[in-house]
């Protein structure tokens, strides 16, 4: 192996996702993951924790995203308005990454210990969005209130995205699910 080797990063993501897939999470080393990399384990720790780390690494890229687009939308936007702005910025980056983001689901849903992290992320995202409601103006339980149920949204809406035999417009997914929702609460 060469000193140097071009996107390490993405070649470990790449032979990380292939081994979950083939083999299952639990069933995969990171020896493994370098090795079909063709790099070396010192390499996959400069880049990664642990081998969860290569399913959620891009956790904090995707809210900072989002609350910026949150804490961005236009004044006049109402809690929800401004939500449905983080919800649009995250479902802009993830459109492209139908096929990738329906593996990385698959392992994810395969492990309880994945869900588990991937519930957090979504609580940690959640909690940015809130901040950022807050920010705003929004009192704390209407914050809370709004972005958990941005939250839930998107979490229904990726679901159903990457369940589906062919990519369809995530954004718009998202917002079925809030339409759902919005009709499930509309006789309170």
């Amino acid at each position: 192996m060469g000193r140097w080797e071009p996107d390490a990063r993405g070649r470990l993501e790449k032979a990380a996702m292939e081994l979950y897939t083939q083999r299952g999470f639990d069933q995969t080393t990171v020896a493994e993951i370098a090795e079909r990399a063709g790099l070396t384990k010192r390499t996959f720790f400069r880049h990664y924790t642990d081998k969860r780390d290569v399913l959620f690494a891009g956790a904090n890229y995707l809210q900072d995203l989002v609350v910026k687009a949150v804490a961005e939308a236009p004044a006049a936007a109402t809690p929800i308005a401004a939500v449905v702005a983080g919800l649009d910025a995250a479902a802009e980056l993830l459109q492209e990454r139908w096929s990738g983001a329906r593996d990385r689901q698959a392992v994810i849903t395969a492990n309880p210990e994945l869900r588990e992290r991937e519930l957090i992320k979504l609580a940690n995202l959640a909690a940015g969005i809130a901040a950022a409601l807050r920010d705003r103006g929004v009192p704390d339980r209407a914050a809370n209130l709004t972005a958990e149920a941005g939250i839930a949204a998107f979490k229904c809406g990726f679901e159903d995205w990457v369940a589906r035999p062919e990519p369809h417009d995530l954004a718009t997914v998202i917002r079925e699910s809030l339409d759902e929702l919005r009709a499930a609460t509309e006789a309170l």
